[in-house]
């Protein structure tokens, strides 16, 4: 989430389709350039891929969120450039990457271990119904979406009766900050219960990227209302091997403020 800096930056209604709209041109025209900034910290420079759940540092390898990986069945969601899916293949998992931006899944071709790449929105998961005992999500779609009771819904369908579903988001009360990385980013300055996305539009006024925020209870209600039982919701404190600055994260501030939060939840 960036700063309002003009009147094509803020806070609006927007919809299901104009939301998935604007997330695939955006990830498809930012690819790239997201690729060469961030693909390293993500995992591209290690043989097999990692999954980070957040810019914090932290991995599944140390965190151990998904539980016993070895002959699972795993679906990441918003999976980018599928870093995280090579990881859980090379743990002796079958796993699927799944994205709403070709261009992200592109850049997982032709890399090791290999795992099928499937484009498609979250909130219309093209799978069967209990195919999968996993599904994990860092920093993606969630966010993205703006139904994001229909993207749980669906995650629910697709799991079988005590899978597992992990996700990561921007912790709901960072939305009440401003998205700067130093000490201007320590005072709240909007509400915490201002529910409009924020959303960048372009010259001719159309929605060129959104973030939608919701409140832990939002989150939690969603959670239970389709299908879900919350085992753990995880604020990391900021990893101490990591010191990089990603947007309005940073040490100083992960010392102070949560950043992330990820919640690991039971299908019922």
């Amino acid at each position: 989430m960036a700063d309002q800096g003009s009147n094509r930056v803020g806070r609006s209604p927007l919809g299901a389709d104009e939301s998935a709209r604007a997330s695939r041109s955006w990830w498809d025209a930012e690819a790239g350039t997201y690729v060469a900034e961030h693909a390293s910290f993500l995992g591209d420079d290690r043989a097999d891929g990692a999954l980070i759940w957040g810019p914090e540092g932290w991995s599944e390898a140390e965190l151990g969120l998904l539980g016993p990986l070895r002959g699972t069945r795993i679906v990441e969601i918003g999976a980018g450039g599928a870093q995280g899916a090579r990881w859980l293949a090379s743990q002796g998992a079958t796993v699927v990457a799944l994205d709403l931006s070709h261009a992200m899944l592109s850049h997982a071709r032709d890399r090791t271990p290999y795992v099928p790449l499937v484009q498609a929105d979250a909130a219309h998961l093209p799978f069967h119904t209990a195919s999968f005992d996993l599904a994990c999500s860092a920093y993606g779609a969630v966010p993205f979406v703006a139904d994001v009771a229909a993207v749980f819904a669906e995650v629910a369908r697709i799991l079988r009766p005590g899978g597992t579903w992990v996700f990561s988001v921007t912790h709901p009360i960072r939305w009440a900050f401003p998205d700067s990385p130093g000490p201007a980013g320590l005072t709240a300055d909007r509400s915490y219960f201002d529910r409009l996305p924020y959303v960048e539009r372009d010259e001719s006024g159309t929605p060129s990227y959104v973030e939608h925020h919701r409140t832990l209870g939002d989150l939690v209600r969603a959670l239970a209302q389709t299908g879900f039982t919350i085992r753990d919701l995880v604020e990391p404190e900021w990893s101490p091997a990591n010191n990089q600055t990603w947007g309005g994260w940073s040490p100083m501030r992960g010392r102070l403020l949560p950043g992330t939060a990820i919640w690991v939840c039971d299908r019922r």
